[in-house]
């Protein structure tokens, strides 16, 4: 089993400083990369690092060098009672709770890679696999995108993300695996549950796949699924307002979801609960492979 190494991090040349927070005890660090992105996380209590490995990116690597991109910080306070913590400079949390602290730490670390990555781009959406082919459904938090992967799960899906769509540079998606962060009653954040998916009578993926159809449903209370069908280009500009480096590396981003795009189906609209829908779209894909399969027979026979 791979090993956190024992490394106080440091940060690479360059403007980014901290020198307020540099000054506090800290006691203990480690350094690990993901995605081509180095990061780093110090403590003042070093059995705090004893717990962190369930809590780093899928595919994680040790690092030799302490020079990483960002930096996070853990603080206990003496008493234990209060906890905080801080990405770079700036302080995400205060808490009582250190399994509440190391929830935020992880949430952080995951929107440092999904922001630095430099060979994928990352969507925040929802995605699963269905018969060799990748269903994304992009959202903001609280869109209800968790809800809908994990029934399509339950319906047979594979899954492969709640948080992320990854794709690469020829528009294909990649698993982002982490357990589903299922809300609590209102969408509360501090009663959240974190749901494996064996939970849910399911399978990770393991493989990249193309993208088939993506599904822009915003959850409605009470709203019919009557969805507009839209065009590879609306699709973009659609996926591109949650497609977190899109300031930072508009190139490449445009060109990962052009890609992406280019043979899907994608579909705009509101939807009342998510069972019904998961099995209309489950249904559509398969019905989309059946007459993609007829027009590949019908035109071999021409030849």
């Amino acid at each position: 089993m791979t090993s956190l190494p024992s490394l106080m991090p440091r940060l690479r040349p360059g403007p980014r400083r901290a020198e307020r927070l540099d000054r506090l005890g800290w006691r203990a660090g480690t350094c690990f990369g993901a995605y081509g992105v180095r990061l780093g996380v110090r403590v003042n209590e070093p059995t705090l690092l004893e717990r962190l490995k369930p809590h780093l990116p899928q595919g994680w690597r040790p690092l030799r060098s302490p020079l990483v991109d960002q930096i996070f910080s853990v603080w206990l306070d003496p008493a234990g009672s209060r906890g905080r913590v801080y990405a770079g400079r700036r302080r995400s949390t205060r808490t009582g709770d250190v399994g509440e602290a190391l929830a935020v730490l992880e949430s952080e670390i995951r929107q440092s890679i999904a922001a630095r990555a430099r060979d994928r781009t990352f969507v925040h959406a929802g995605v699963v696999g269905w018969r060799g082919r990748a269903i994304v459904v992009p959202g903001r938090s609280r869109s209800g995108k968790t809800t809908l992967v994990a029934e399509l799960v339950r319906r047979g899906a594979v899954y492969l993300s709640d948080e992320f769509a990854v794709l690469d540079r020829r528009g294909r998606v990649h698993p982002f695996l982490k357990p589903l962060s299922i809300r609590g009653r209102g969408g509360c954040d501090r009663h959240a549950r974190r749901l494996d998916v064996a939970e849910l009578g399911g399978s990770a993926g393991t493989a990249a796949l193309p993208v088939a159809l993506v599904v822009l449903a915003q959850y409605r209370p009470g709203s019919a699924w009557r969805p507009t069908r839209l065009t590879a280009g609306q699709a973009v500009l659609e996926m591109l307002a949650h497609t977190v480096p899109a300031r930072l590396r508009p190139e490449a981003s445009l060109a990962a979801l052009e890609r992406a795009a280019s043979g899907a189906i994608v579909l705009k609209g509101e939807r009342d609960e998510a069972s019904g829908l998961s099995q209309d779209l489950l249904g559509m894909l398969d019905q989309d492979t059946q007459r993609s399969r007829v027009g590949e027979g019908e035109g071999r026979s021409r030849r």
